[in-house]
């Protein structure tokens, strides 16, 4: 198989500000809630190891997926998104 310069393996982080921005808001918020991955995938959800690969910047969620997390974590969903 040819690997173009798109093509990336489900290990890299997404080339996207915006992914990688949700990726550390999300993990400070998590931490800052003293929830585990885990935890935050029993109240959202979701999958802890799709939680996992949004902390990691390897996810690309949906819209729908980041109002569950905004939820679980009690926070609104702008907040994932703030630069900071």
């Amino acid at each position: 198989m040819v690997h173009s310069p798109s093509t990336r393996t489900c290990m890299e982080t997404l080339d996207s500000a915006l992914v990688q921005t949700f990726a550390r808001n999300l993990k400070r918020l998590r931490t800052k809630s003293r929830i585990s991955q885990e935890e935050l995938a029993l109240r959202s959800g979701l999958d802890r190891t799709y939680i996992s690969g949004c902390e990691r910047g390897v996810r690309n969620p949906s819209l729908v997926s980041v109002e569950k997390i905004a939820d679980a974590l009690a926070v609104p969903a702008t907040e994932l998104f703030e630069a900071g």
